[in-house]
């Protein structure tokens, strides 16, 4: 084994507060503690170029606000929030936590805003999102760049292609940290530790434990960096868990997009407005359960769950322009037997359960692609309680689409001053989390666009103060 020496060069000395981490929960976490007068060091296992982990691939982030403005078109109270985290999934997993995330979402914005974010008004086609969701100009890596340069006006220190390989314990306290670093294995002081590094979703192998050989077929939406190194180590370290091992945030994405960091761009949005089929060609889900925002999440999955990992998307030319188009093109056929065929699927099949699925559609009613519609099927096994139009207008498009994992639920257990909990004793002195490596206290098995950014943010900035006012009493 490889010596571990003390820290050299720009690691060296005794810093107040390390964050391990380089998404928007670190950066937040690092301006916060500086607000507060700590030294920082932030370590960032990705190269620059690859800086800022999953928050490079967000858009927005869901908060609280009393009226509509520039950005959002009309107030988002905090009892519809709440009423949309608790709709989702199983509802939150600790309540108290879930309830604090939602009310400190209010002040969020103009804490972003102070700090560098600047806005936009949301795209034609982003899950009519504009009166929930506040949008980053030029997207998560526009607003990761803006915080690395706050963070670079500050003098704060950023060590990329830095990866913490261990936490030093003593008692209820985390002295230093192994790193590698330039060839080296090395030991960084610290006074607080916050951990911000991310879940485990890009490391198939742990994926395996909870869901077998299927993982194989998940693609992984964010960086390969997040493989859960850092909740390894704290989990060796006596942290207790929050959420569920089984639990992630998945949604559908297209099948030819790459195994990691395809992004957001891969997502595909057609579900609700079409009709979605398994490899044996029949429909096993109600693609119109609930306005798109609040459901989107639950596909990934639902695909995880069918044979092969699989499904396929169909709907005809009526409604492809109601949704962002797929990133590489839809298949297109003048019939539904020919799509199939072209997607793969056995052509006889899928066009007896398309040609049931229109026998079961409604003759008449209004379709609203912004709301709800009550335009439901009757008689079907599985039916469809929204936007149930017939497929009857060429050329029919499809396009085949595989489970993308986001982030996974579970995480360390915090309280609210963002501590690490421990496995039957009192919590970690000196260490905090933030991010989605402490998301499962939050969310269960459910999810709502733009909340993972609100989780980061609020407990970022909550993480920060109070490691720098450990570090600094």
């Amino acid at each position: 084994m490889t010596e571990i020496i003390d820290a050299r060069g720009d690691l060296a000395g005794s810093w107040d507060v390390v964050i391990v981490g380089g998404g928007n929960a670190a950066l937040v976490s690092a301006l916060s503690a500086h607000d507060h007068g700590a030294r920082v060091l932030l370590l960032e296992r990705a190269p620059k170029a690859m800086r800022g982990g999953n928050s490079r691939h967000t858009r927005n982030i869901r908060c609280v606000h009393d009226s509509g403005d520039e950005f959002n078109s009309g107030p988002y109270l905090f009892d519809e929030l709440w009423n949309d985290l608790c709709g989702v999934g199983t509802g939150p997993s600790d309540a108290e936590l879930a309830e604090f995330t939602v009310r400190e979402s209010a002040s969020v914005p103009g804490w972003m805003s102070a700090h560098g974010a600047r806005w936009q008004r949301p795209l034609h086609g982003t899950l009519h999102l504009g009166r929930t969701n506040r949008f980053f100009l030029g997207g998560g890596k526009a607003l990761v760049n803006t915080y690395y340069r706050a963070l670079a006006r500050r003098g704060i220190t950023v060590r990329y292609e830095t990866t913490v390989t261990d936490f030093q314990i003593d008692g209820d306290r985390c002295t230093g940290l192994v790193v590698e670093a330039d060839g080296l294995r090395q030991r960084v002081s610290a006074r607080t530790v916050i951990c911000a590094a991310g879940g485990f979703e890009a490391n198939l192998a742990w994926l395996q434990q909870y869901w077998g050989e299927a993982a194989n077929n998940y693609h992984i939406r964010g960086t390969e960096f997040n493989d859960g190194i850092v909740l390894r180590r704290l989990l060796d370290s006596g942290a207790r868990t929050a959420g569920q091992e089984r639990g992630f945030h998945a949604v559908a994405v297209d099948a030819r997009s790459p195994r990691f960091d395809g992004g957001i761009a891969t997502r595909l949005d057609s579900i609700p407005f079409g009709v979605v089929l398994n490899r044996d060609g029949r429909r096993f889900y109600d693609e119109g359960e609930d306005i798109w925002p609040k459901r989107y999440a639950i596909w990934g999955r639902n695909i995880a769950e069918q044979p092969d990992q699989i499904a396929y998307c169909c709907w005809d030319d009526k409604v492809d322009e109601l949704f962002l188009p797929p990133m590489y093109g839809s298949y297109r056929a003048d019939t539904i037997e020919d799509l199939a065929a072209k997607m793969g699927l056995y052509p006889v099949t899928a066009t007896a359960t398309i040609d049931e699925y229109n026998r079961a559609a409604p003759a008449e009613g209004t379709f609203d692609p912004t709301r709800p519609d009550g335009l439901a099927t009757t008689g079907l096994t599985v039916s469809k309680s929204n936007w149930a139009q017939r497929l009857d207008t060429p050329p029919f498009r499809g396009v085949v689409a595989r489970p993308g994992i986001t982030f996974t639920y579970l995480g360390v257990a915090v309280d609210r001053s963002a501590r690490v909990q421990r496995i039957g004793q009192s919590p970690f002195a000196n260490v905090f989390a933030a991010g989605e490596i402490m998301s499962g206290n939050i969310l269960s098995s459910g999810y709502l666009a733009g909340f993972g950014m609100t989780i980061g943010t609020v407990w970022g900035r909550v993480a920060g103060q109070e490691a720098a006012r450990h570090a600094l009493g």
